[in-house]
Parts: C-alpha cells; sequence; structure tokens
C-alpha cells in the first residue's frame, strides 16, 4: 500500500467487460465473472450507481477487525473501451486513491487460466486499461487473468468477443474462484504476498 494511503481508505474493485447479454460469455467479460462471484460472496447484488455509468455493490472484505476493509465492486456499463470514464467517476465519489483502485482484465499474453498481479505498468493493447490509465493514471493494481492468444490467424478482436470454449469453461468456474481469491487477498494482505501466492 502507498504510504500516503490511509489504511482505512476503501478499496474500488473493478471488473471490466462489455454490457449486454449478447456479450456475458465472452473471454473478455471475465471481470464481470470474477466481480459477480465477488458480489455473491459480499451477499450484496449489482444496481445502478447514481449518476455513473456503472453497476455497484458495497460491502466488506476480510476478518473482523483492522484486516477488515470497505470495498466497492464496480461493473462499468459503458463499452470497455470508454471503462475509464465511469470508473474515475466512482473513484472520486467514494474518495478512493488510486492505488486502492483494483481492475481485473482478461490478459492475451498469459495462458489460460494463469493469473498475475500487479501494480501500474502499460495497458498491453486492453482499451478497458488505456481508457482508466488515461483517466487517471496508471498506479492502480491489476489482476490479469489469463486467456492465452488467439488460434491460428483468429484476429484478436474477434477471439476475445467470442465465448470460452467447451473444453476452457470446464475449468472457468475454478478459474474465476481463484481470481476472486486473488482479489482478497490483495486487498486484506497486500500485493507482495497475493503475488506469493497466486502469480502461478
Amino acid at each position: 500500500m502507498d504510504v500516503t494511503t490511509p489504511a482505512n481508505a476503501p478499496w474500488l474493485i473493478v471488473g471490466l467487460g462489455n454490457p449486454g447479454p449478447e456479450y456475458a460469455g465472452n473471454r473478455h467479460n471475465v471481470g464481470f465473472m470474477v466481480a459477480d462471484l465477488l458480489a455473491e460472496r459480499v451477499g450484496g447484488r449489482f444496481k445502478r450507481a447514481g449518476k455513473a455509468q456503472a453497476q455497484v455493490v458495497e460491502g466488506r472484505i476480510g476478518p473482523p477487525g483492522p484486516a477488515n476493509r470497505r470495498v466497492i465492486l464496480a461493473k462499468p456499463m459503458s463499452y470497455m473501451n470508454l471503462s475509464g470514464g465511469p470508473v474515475n467517476a466512482l473513484k472520486d465519489f467514494y474518495k478512493v486513491p488510486v492505488a486502492n483502485v483494483v481492475a481485473i482484465h482478461d490478459e492475451l499474453d498469459i495462458d489460460y487460466g494463469v493469473l498475475r498481479l500487479k501494480l501500474g505498468g502499460g495497458d498491453n493493447g486492453h482499451n478497458g486499461l488505456k481508457s482508466m490509465t488515461k483517466a487517471f493514471g496508471a498506479e492502480y493494481h491489476r489482476v490479469r487473468f489469463g486467456i492465452g492468444r488467439p488460434p491460428g490467424r483468429m484476429q484478436v478482436a474477434d477471439f476475445v468477443l467470442k465465448d470460452f470454449s467447451a473444453s476452457e469453461r470446464k475449468e472457468l468456474d475454478y478459474f474465476v474462484d481463484r481470481a476472486a481469491d486473488a482479489v482478497e487477498a490483495l486487498v486484506i494482505e497486500g500485493l507482495e504476498r497475493a503475488q506469493s501466492t497466486y502469480n502461478s
């Protein structure tokens, strides 16, 4: 945690995806899938957030005591490439420091189901991250969910907007569950400890 970040500051955990049922099972929407599971864990249901173009759930994660954290789970309801505006509005509304923002997103350069947690860095061509970085800088946390590279000559845009394959879906629930665990570990234990457990 940044030394200037108060210990009691809330966390904004953002699942990246595209709104609408036609995108729900897409690889690009794995951030939404993880956010939905986290909402289930805190016992909340996503609802529209005031003027922000997003759905949110407020809750707490972690054991009772000093490790307990207030979290705002969010799913931007803009399209992926416009995620920065809604996330920035929520960040300002809930007074969340940039270092307490976590983006959960699909990552092409990592094998399917593998997780990587990090703070800051580039967007690697991911339009959701690009939009967030443009809105408030790059020093936020990322939980990168590997989806692998497209097979053969398939275009990246086609690949990320396709549903997970039948063989991938067999393990998807397990990997989404593990990603949700990784988010909780990041918020409760800090980046280094979460990385040592989940950056397999």
